[in-house]
């Protein structure tokens, strides 16, 4: 009786935590749908738990305001980009490979509707430079820190620290411009070149 109870028991728990999950998740769905179609400024959140399905006091049970989702949105939004170039990029064969499909697993998961206004202009905007930086290295930005300090070994870190920023920064112009309707072909095909060249560039120069 005892062993069944406990089971009993364990299986409330899991099936609470379960529920706890599903109500997290459908607060963070709906809070996105939302911040997508009107703005974050725009959204309240009446509509928020209403598009939901809950109450307004699980909203407070899960976040502490409506920033707090925003930031959860947005981690998740960096989340699944961040897995997505892992996943392109696990079986490359070298780093410029990596880079290449990495750059390419970059566009693809910021072309989901939506993603690239949320992390590279809402997020900026509402959560501050610093903390929006940090919440989106996620977004390829390690990936690629990482590997252009195996394409470039003797650049130091100052050095690949500088290029990854500088990288990263036109990464989020190309995603945002085909996000806004450019040539999705003709915007990447030139940020691979201008990854590719970087790293001749800086290449050349270390073994004048």
């Amino acid at each position: 009786m005892y062993m069944a109870s406990h089971s009993a028991k364990r299986a409330i728990r899991r099936t609470q935590g379960e529920r706890r999950d599903a109500t997290r998740a459908q607060l963070i769905d709906a809070a996105r749908a939302l911040f997508v179609a009107k703005s974050y400024a725009e959204t309240g959140t009446p509509e928020i738990v209403a598009a939901a399905g809950v109450t307004r006091g699980a909203l407070y049970h899960h976040f502490m305001d409506k920033m707090d989702l925003f930031r959860a949105v947005c981690a998740c939004e960096a989340k699944a980009v961040g897995q997505a170039i892992d996943n392109a990029t696990k079986d490359a064969s070298d780093t410029r490979q990596a880079l290449a499909l990495g750059s390419v697993a970059y566009f693809d998961a910021m072309g989901v509707p939506g993603r690239a206004s949320l992390l590279l202009l809402e997020a900026p905007a509402i959560l501050g430079h610093n903390e929006a930086t940090e919440l989106v290295s996620e977004v390829g930005r390690t990936q690629l820190r990482n590997g252009l300090a195996q394409a470039l070994p003797e650049a130091g870190d100052a050095g690949v620290d500088a290029m990854a920023d500088i990288l990263s920064a036109a990464f989020d112009r190309t995603a945002l411009a085909i996000a806004f309707g450019g040539d999705r072909a003709a915007y990447i095909n030139a940020m691979l070149n201008l990854v590719e060249r970087s790293i001749a560039d800086q290449s050349g120069r270390r073994s004048a």
